[in-house]
């Protein structure tokens, strides 16, 4: 049985079209034990992403970024946030986007990208998938300013660290973003093991 074959959508709200779309659903969904249960939740659609983890291999670094984060601000996070580079699909095909993003946040062309996985971040009220990715890169392919889009608000810094030392900011909390933490991870049991 599919999940679709478990859920019966009674109405829809829509409850802002501004940034992006918050919608109110009102549904029945199948439980295990035969009963349907109706519930009510709303899901905010912001469309899918991608993120990547830049990494040079040779000198045991990797390229995050800094910037203002609102939701991690009001959330407590009084400082700006350090992440891998990522951004909005915006109808485009994964790796398209993701060396779009990558050129407009830190300036450095990137050539070959590798999809690891997918995954949902916040699936109990975000629709959002995002497509992870790696790739390498050397100081020479910088080759634009980088900072982000003005009109999106961005300000952006790039940050060069060393994977070691992105492990340590994990575990003292300077590096809190859960996409950021997941690449770090991952290329630390897959890109530079000693």
């Amino acid at each position: 049985m599919s999940i679709a074959d478990r859920v019966r959508i009674h109405d829809v709200t829509l409850l802002s079209d501004n940034w992006y779309i918050l919608k109110k659903t009102r549904f029945s969904f199948l439980r295990s034990d035969g009963r349907w249960q109706e519930q009510t939740r709303e899901t905010y659609d912001r469309g899918n992403g991608a993120a990547i983890l830049l990494f040079d291999r040779e000198r045991r670094t990797i390229l995050l970024v800094r910037q203002f984060r609102f939701p991690a601000f009001v959330n407590g996070h009084d400082d700006l946030l350090i992440e891998a580079p990522a951004g909005l699909l915006d109808a485009r095909a994964p790796a398209e986007a993701i060396r779009a993003e990558v050129a407009e946040e830190t300036g450095f062309a990137v050539g070959e990208v590798r999809q690891i996985f997918e995954a949902y971040m916040s699936p109990g009220s975000v629709t959002e998938k995002l497509h992870f990715f790696v790739g390498e890169y050397a100081p020479g392919d910088r080759v634009g300013q980088g900072g982000g889009c003005v009109a999106e608000g961005e300000d952006i810094a790039v940050l060069e660290i060393d994977i070691d030392e992105a492990l340590t900011m994990i575990g003292d909390g300077r590096i809190c973003d859960g996409k950021t933490i997941m690449l770090v991870q991952y290329a630390a049991l897959n890109l530079f093991r000693s």
